[in-house]
């Protein structure tokens, strides 16, 4: 496999030297950091959420920042006037390779695959935002290489620290419902199916809309897709499912020592072919698993109709266990019958307090035993399945999953979703 990774045929060096990492040349791996000493640390997409990712390494050495939009990107530049400012990651990387130890990449969904890739070819560690990438193939491919050449590597699902949720997945590990057989998770939204743009005024001064666009179609700039609205167009986004499955699933994969689901099934409406949906209803197998058994996971964009049934208001995760229900949001787990449990007592906490999330994957960077909690090796498999939804509904049918070799069973439509084709200059 080559990649011809270029800007319309130019930064040629970058492209050879990317090629020849993706034959097996290797790349130059960063020998661990003392403890004391401070990262030198790159940040790629710096305005909204990726500001906390800049703000999350500021106690290391910013050396760069790189944006697309001067007008979103502007107060990092000011509060880090020493760092180099760039436009495109490429020429970044041309420029400081041997100076970067470490990558956060914050990017729309579209563009964190390439940016990224090139950071672990590299040899460097890497902060990524959620959904790790905009496909199947390109999170297996971030989660190979990662692990391959041993590098520290986080996923921004912060809500992992919240200590309520720690108390959730205690619970869960600790027995108090039994063995859980089903788990509802859901995000109670109804966004999506955004109008089409009738507004396409000249590309702002502030603005490199053909960077923005990076590996996406050809079009025109609007407003009404940059700098935010991008997240419910299929080309740029993963709708609602790629905005909140991340987090809403990190708590049943975390209890349950989840990886990868054999079968995924999806009801909705028809998909649209360009627009993220406002709600659709999935469901996936898990096999069993050391002392656990099978479960079967229900993710939805909407609310399900079991918490009626129940009884139950609120949260976003429901877990079905052979002696009890427990529900939850980001915390605050309780469990039912409320009768049976009057009288219970939580185990004693054995998940500890996180240093900080961008701290743990800093520490790892430096050569701490311990990896950061949210590593592509947790959370690339928690990544592919709120894919794998979003891949089925597009399908209009479900299929039987083959994680090691990424095959849809015989759904061909949906196979079609697992790898993308990329504009030209961007090709792998």
């Amino acid at each position: 496999m080559t990649m011809k990774l270029t800007r319309r045929g130019m930064l040629k060096t970058s492209a050879t030297v990317a090629a020849a990492l993706w034959l097996g040349a290797g790349p130059r791996i960063l020998r661990a950091r003392g403890a004391n000493e401070r990262l030198n640390v790159a940040c790629i997409g710096i305005g909204g959420q990726g500001g906390a990712s800049v703000n999350g390494s500021s106690g290391e050495n910013i050396v760069a920042l790189c944006d697309v939009d001067d007008k979103k990107a502007g107060k990092q530049y000011s509060r880090h006037s020493g760092a180099k400012k760039f436009y495109d990651f490429r020429v970044m990387f041309d420029k400081m390779e041997k100076e970067i130890d470490a990558v956060t990449v914050a990017t729309p969904d579209h563009t964190h695959f390439h940016p990224s890739m090139w950071a672990l070819q590299r040899g460097k560690h890497l902060f990524c935002e959620k959904p790790m990438a905009h496909n199947v193939w390109e999170v297996r491919q971030m989660t190979d290489l990662a692990h391959k050449n041993k590098l520290a590597t986080q996923l921004g699902v912060q809500r992992h620290t919240i200590t309520g949720i720690h108390r959730t997945v205690e619970l869960i590990k600790s027995g108090a419902i039994g063995q859980v057989t089903e788990v509802y998770s859901w995000i109670g939204s109804g966004r999506g199916m955004p109008k089409d743009p009738t507004n396409f005024p000249p590309v702002p001064d502030t603005l490199k809309w053909d960077l923005w666009l990076g590996p996406a179609p050809e079009h025109k700039y609007t407003p009404e897709l940059c700098p935010y609205k991008w997240r419910f167009w299929w080309d740029y986004g993963t709708g609602e499912t790629g905005n909140w499955g991340c987090h809403i699933l990190d708590i049943p994969f975390w209890a349950l020592d989840l990886t990868y689901p054999t079968r995924v099934d999806v009801t909705g409406p028809q998909a649209d072919p360009k627009k993220t949906p406002k709600g659709f209803k999935s469901k996936f197998l898990f096999p069993a698993q050391g002392k656990r058994g099978p479960v079967t996971l229900h993710w939805m964009q909407g609310v399900p109709s079991i918490l009626k049934e129940k009884g139950i208001r609120g949260g976003n995760n429901l877990f079905i266990g052979t002696e009890g229900i427990l529900s939850c949001g980001f915390g605050n787990p309780k469990l039912y019958p409320e009768e049976k449990f009057k009288d219970f007592k939580a185990p004693e906490p054995f998940i500890p307090n996180s240093p900080g999330f961008h701290k743990e994957w800093i520490m790892a960077a430096k050569g701490h035993k311990t990896p950061a909690t949210c590593n592509f090796d947790y959370s690339g498999p928690v990544t592919e399945t709120v894919l794998l939804a979003n891949i089925a509904f597009r399908a209009g049918g479900g299929f039987d999953w083959d994680s090691k070799q990424l095959k849809a069973g015989t759904n061909s439509k949906a196979q079609a979703f697992i790898r993308e084709e990329y504009r030209k200059g961007w090709e792998i």
